[in-house]
């Protein structure tokens, strides 16, 4: 066999190799036939924040959140740009226009070195900007945190990752990625049943108003708010905690009751 047709055939070969790693390679920010067909719809589409606004805000919070490779990024409040008289600008949470009861809520995030965020659910905003902070969501959270280095994770297990954030802690099963790396999230809340899921092992679950719910609840912060533990037909939202923190493929499904 002539060079030349070797160098044709590794050509050959290395040109199948790309296709076919490009083709197994995801893409982001886009629902399979069978995602679609299972009622999956895309709450981000990887290039604008339709579909989303700042909590208390007609607007997503300038400088704070932008989109950044395929990617909703909070931008780590240090480094937001000043308006331009010099003073700061301000901050908060985002939250989908439309608002879900009974769901399966998928992403991926990851957070920066020492960082914390969270994915808020069952969230009013008529209840979370009833008192200050104003355009910071009162919801379940699904903590997002880097539990190596940030403090939060020694105040208790209920504040690590992938925990029903002040309330219910992940069980031994957890395997949290490397900071930096992205973590798939999952999210179902059904009726009065909830779930966390971390990289496809399930963390937790709690039953709204049974007594390990109730007991929980009532040495949490949140148990001097009246209402904040009744199911509703709430917002999804992405927290402003000040720190770096990136979301894509966002999607969720509606869920019989």
């Amino acid at each position: 066999m002539s060079h030349t047709a070797e160098a044709r055939i590794a050509c050959v070969v290395l040109l199948a190799l790309l296709a076919c790693s490009a083709e197994q390679e995801p893409q982001l920010n886009t629902l399979s036939a069978s995602e679609e067909a299972a009622g999956w719809k895309l709450l981000f589409d990887g290039a604008t924040f339709e579909g989303w606004r700042g909590l208390g805000r007609d607007s997503i919070p300038e400088g704070h959140w932008i989109i950044e490779g395929g990617s909703i990024r909070k931008v780590a409040s240090g480094a937001v740009p000043t308006a331009p008289d010099g003073q700061p600008l301000e901050g908060g949470d985002i939250m989908t226009v439309d608002s879900y009861r009974d769901f399966e809520l998928a992403l991926e995030w990851k957070v920066s070195p020492g960082g914390n965020s969270g994915i808020k659910y069952n969230v009013s905003e008529a209840m979370s900007t009833a008192s200050p902070p104003t355009y910071a969501a009162l919801g379940f959270e699904y903590q997002i945190l880097d539990d190596e280095r940030h403090p939060d994770a020694r105040v208790g297990p209920n504040r690590t990752a992938s925990a029903l954030y002040d309330l219910v802690p992940p069980g031994p099963g957890k395997r949290l990625r490397p900071v930096g790396t992205y973590n798939e999230a999952r999210i179902i809340f059904r009726g009065t049943h909830g779930e966390h899921w971390l990289n496809g092992v399930k963390v937790l679950e709690f039953e709204l108003g049974d007594a390990a719910f109730d007991s929980a609840f009532a040495v949490s912060k949140y148990q001097p708010i009246e209402g904040f533990a009744a199911k509703r037909t709430g917002h999804i939202v992405l927290q402003d905690h000040g720190d770096d923190v990136w979301f894509h493929n966002i999607k969720i499904r509606e869920l019989a009751p």
